[in-house]
């Protein structure tokens, strides 16, 4: 900031936070379309919140209050990374975190519906896909990476990211359930067990029990018309389905690497670029659909491979050196510092 008489200042740690949350409240209104939907979602998140703690259901309260917060996360991210969601991917993040969040738990979806939880997490590895696609394509024009990626190593980065993600998820329900007890990975009745420690001769070899009709815990019968598998289907079903998305956003990223216009149309509409004006983020992104490669736009002026020129000769250290100090940076959204 710069005083009155043109004396420069550090902002305090208060005036960086004011500008902050303005930052994240103009973000917030930027695209017209998201704010729509982000206004109508807090408005049912919020009427929901009233009615279960009108029913005294205070979990769920604070499930509702979790989900307020979590919307301001993607506008929180784009402000702190100075990058910008595409409003596609912004209102599916939104209505991803509310069908999860307040349909899934608060309304009893997951166990309503059948195939909720699957296919929110087929939604996640789609959307998971994206992101990691993003991020690579930041690490691919990033000057102080000394290599270039190949499309094939930037959808192998997709994938895996949206795995990664989908594991570290699984691994958090575990957490909750052995620790807090909250039946996070959903039971299942099964039938059909096979198991080593049920075999009557202790040894080790699976002993199969077949048309099982019912299960007592303590001389109880549960009324479950099975046996109840704890969790584990449930955990496996669910990274399948988060393959089966991951997998899906590969396939469209490889093609639209290639010049596929379907496949690079749908990878634009969810791909997160640097922040930039609006004018010059409407032109990016329709340059994005017709140019023969979706790459990030490379801010160097050449090829974008630090230690060589436009032209792929090889260039001396001073010489590269001296093309550093000239650039501008990187193209993964770093901020610019203001004189």
């Amino acid at each position: 900031m710069t005083r009155p008489d043109g004396e420069k200042r550090f902002m305090t740690v208060g005036e960086k936070r004011k500008k902050f949350w303005d930052d994240v409240n103009l973000e917030m209104r930027r695209h017209r379309g998201t704010f729509i939907v982000f206004f109508i979602l807090r408005i049912l998140v919020v009427v929901s919140m009233i009615r279960q703690f009108m029913l005294g259901n205070y979990e769920s309260v604070m499930l509702c209050i979790l989900t307020l917060l979590l919307f301001i996360v993607p506008m929180i991210v784009q402000v702190r990374l100075n990058v910008d969601f595409p409003q596609v991917l912004e209102v599916i993040i939104l209505l991803f975190i509310y069908a999860a969040e307040i349909l899934g738990e608060v309304n009893s979806y997951y166990t309503a519906i059948p195939y909720w939880d699957l296919m929110l997490h087929t939604l996640n590895g789609f959307l998971c896909g994206a992101i990691g696609f993003s991020l690579a394509l930041c690490l691919d024009k990033d000057e102080n990476v000394f290599f270039r990626m190949s499309p094939l190593l930037i959808v192998i980065v997709s994938f895996c990211f949206s795995m990664t993600i989908g594991v570290l998820w699984e691994f958090f329900e575990y957490t909750m359930d052995r620790v807090f007890l909250m039946d996070m990975q959903k039971d299942t009745v099964v039938h059909t067990v096979s198991s080593v420690v049920l075999n009557p001769m202790k040894v080790q070899r699976p002993w199969i029990i077949r048309n099982i009709s019912e299960m007592s815990i303590n001389g109880t019968e549960m009324g479950v018309g099975g046996y109840v598998d704890l969790g584990l289907i449930d955990t496996m079903e669910d990274l399948f389905v988060n393959f089966i998305g991951a997998l899906t956003f590969s396939v469209i990223g490889w093609l639209a690497l290639h010049g596929k216009k379907r496949e690079r149309m749908i990878a634009m509409g969810l791909v997160v670029v640097p922040k930039m004006p609006e004018q010059e983020l409407l032109a990016y992104r329709k340059r994005l659909a017709d140019t023969e490669m979706l790459r990030m736009p490379d801010r160097s002026g050449g090829s974008g491979r630090t230690g060589t020129d436009a032209s792929g000769e090889n260039e001396s250290p001073a010489e590269t050196e001296k093309r550093k100090e000239g650039a501008p940076g990187s193209a993964c959204g770093t901020e610019e510092k203001k004189s």
